[in-house]
């Protein structure tokens, strides 16, 4: 089995990490109640997706 001769440096390793952070999702506006949603999705405050009510909320 292979076994590293070196310890990798802290550049290296951080090099390596660079790209492992969270990115945050990309968020678009209800055009009925104009909340943040995720694209491609049912709103989930008003319930309507393309225009059309796809799931009835109550009036409250």
């Amino acid at each position: 089995m292979a076994v590293p001769k070196k310890r990798k440096s802290r550049a290296k390793r951080d090099t390596r990490r660079a790209h492992d952070h969270v990115t945050l999702p990309n968020l678009s506006t209800c055009p009925q109640c104009h909340e943040p949603v995720l694209p491609h999705r049912v709103c989930p405050e008003c319930g309507t997706y393309k225009g059309r009510v796809v799931i009835a909320k109550e009036e409250s």
